[in-house]
């Protein structure tokens, strides 16, 4: 392959979106939007269904129930140390349950109802919250 069609494959643009499978999706979509702040992108089915979206900045993650998936995933966000401020006041103020883990750095690590895990380097840009 030419240099030059490396660059051309290379010029479009993915767009990623995890998907979060959890066992009851109106259980998910509270926790993200009125525990962790996100906001409610879409909902399948004008909000009656089992798929929705919900996004906090550039995160944006998709809830799907399916009771028979038991799948946890893991999220890596990085945020910059003002990003990472107001992370660790939100968790004090709102006194969202989280733990100081190792995954290639020191890290908050906040779990959803189902396991799924949110990832929060801290190594470099501030001290974990207290516990």
């Amino acid at each position: 392959m030419t240099d030059q069609a490396v660059k051309d494959r290379i010029i479009q643009k993915w767009y990623p979106r995890p998907v979060f499978f959890v066992a009851d999706v109106s259980r998910a979509i509270h926790f993200y939007v009125d525990v962790l702040g996100f906001e409610k992108a879409w909902h399948s089915n004008d909000g009656a269904g089992t798929v929705c979206q919900v996004n906090r900045s550039d995160c944006e993650i998709i809830l799907c129930q399916d009771t028979a998936r038991r799948d946890k995933t893991r999220l890596f966000i990085e945020l910059n140390q003002d990003g990472l401020a107001e992370l660790r006041q939100e968790i004090n103020e709102r006194a969202i349950p989280f733990k100081t883990t190792w995954w290639g750095y020191d890290s908050i690590q906040i779990d959803d109802p189902d396991g799924n895990e949110l990832l929060f380097p801290i190594e470099g840009n501030s001290t974990a919250p207290v516990a």
